[in-house]
């Protein structure tokens, strides 16, 4: 199984690099754990609704490169469905039990995601209403795709 989040930007902080790292090695018995970073499209601090859509779109096209035709993908939406780790889990499960081997989560760019690369989400996630940090995003989301893993093996670490 190869599991692959695809985000905009780099991740400078050391604490978040090293939250992440250290959930890609307890995750490397289960599957190929990977981060892809595209670059982000510099703006200035205001833009228009024209400008807007513009950066998100090109964000968007860097995105749907790095997504194979096959690839399970996952979009992170504020708007997206929510889920427990228990039912996140049960839908990895699901997934690669019925030939989904490449999964990827999308997280955007301060803008949010191209209306492209939601149009090619297979499904969108949300871990709820709160706006957090992109970076954090990513540490929290490994965190969770690891839990999936614990717990559909039946792991005492999800309690």
């Amino acid at each position: 199984m190869n599991i692959k989040i695809i985000c905009v930007g780099k991740l400078k902080e050391k604490y978040f690099k090293q939250g992440i790292a250290e959930y890609a090695k307890r995750m490397s018995k289960f599957a190929k754990f990977q981060i892809v970073e595209v670059p982000d499209e510099k703006a200035p601090e205001s833009l228009s609704n024209a400008e807007m859509t513009n950066v998100m779109a090109k964000e968007g096209e860097r995105i749907l490169d790095k997504i194979k035709d096959r690839d399970y993908v996952y979009a992170l939406a504020i708007k997206g469905k929510e889920r427990t780790s228990e039912e996140f889990a049960a839908e990895i499960d699901k997934l690669t039990t019925y030939g989904h081997s490449d999964i990827d989560f999308v997280i955007g760019g301060s803008l949010g995601l191209a209306p492209e690369v939601l149009k090619r989400a297979d499904t969108q996630i949300s871990f709820g209403r709160f706006t957090l940090p992109h970076q954090l995003m990513r540490l929290v989301l490994s965190e969770q795709v690891y839990r999936a893993f614990m717990i559909n093996i039946g792991s005492p670490y999800h309690k």
